[in-house]
């Protein structure tokens, strides 16, 4: 199975794909990440997060903008291949790479229907809450999954091969 790499599309073609869907009446849901080392805590909240509407745009920091955020050592994974996974999941409809080191810009210019973010985030922290909540959208926080964070696992990785040594 290969992933479907149209999924990765640039923002002001998403912006028309939502202004198409929105006329058809569809809810569009937006959530972002750095979505470095897929894992299980990510995939429930994509999951979640396709459920609230009938669109899920997934903001993906680039490999600058996760520099920026989480230091030099970050990503694991380039940009292509992060967007690539994701583009795998079924409930992934469409991945828009951004490089600010927050999505503001980007929920900005998509106005979603809804903003989901995992439970870690307080919801005056959500960045892009005003702009939602304004349009009359709505903030959604996702219970986390327990010892799943890719900063835990690169953490577990390293302390393996320190006992390793």
């Amino acid at each position: 199975m290969t992933a479907d790499t149209t999924k990765v599309r640039g923002l002001p073609e998403v912006v028309e794909i939502v202004r198409e869907r929105r006329a058809l009446g569809q809810r569009v849901v937006f959530t972002n990440g750095c979505f470095d080392l897929l894992h299980r805590g990510h995939t429930r909240l994509l999951q979640q997060a396709r459920g609230l509407g009938d669109l899920l745009i997934v903001g993906l920091n680039s490999d600058t903008s996760v520099r920026r955020v989480k230091g030099p050592s970050r990503p694991v994974l380039p940009e292509g291949e992060r967007a690539e996974v994701l583009s795998a999941l079924a409930s992934v409809d469409y991945v828009v790479i951004f490089e600010e080191p927050d999505p503001g810009p980007t929920i900005a210019a998509l106005q979603p229907d809804v903003l989901v973010k995992g439970a870690d985030w307080a919801k005056d922290q959500i960045v892009g809450r005003d702009t939602v909540e304004g349009c009359g959208g709505r903030v959604v926080t996702v219970p986390l999954v327990e010892g799943s964070s890719t900063s835990g696992i690169i953490e577990r990785i390293l302390e393996q091969g320190r006992r390793h040594e």
